[in-house]
């Protein structure tokens, strides 16, 4: 009897600091808060590998999403 599991999906740091972007730019993050505030917007299930992707990247969750993300770019400057 086998059973059917879903393999994990796979988060780039890329994907991430999207995805951290992307809840900043909707006001429901701040830049200023650690980057362990994200895992409330992200399934516990794929939180795991997100976790695992930072610390490959050398990123604490107490880091601020700021240091994640960057510095934000203005396409009207």
């Amino acid at each position: 009897m086998s059973v059917n599991t879903v393999p994990p999906i796979r988060y780039s740091l890329d994907v991430i600091q999207d995805e951290a972007r992307q809840l900043v730019q909707k006001g429901l993050v701040s830049r200023q808060q650690p980057i362990y505030t994200l895992c409330q917007y992200i399934p516990a299930r794929e939180w795991v590998c997100i976790e695992c992707e930072l610390e490959q990247c050398d990123f604490l969750l107490r880091d601020r999403i700021g240091d994640l993300i960057g510095r934000e770019q203005w396409d009207n400057d």
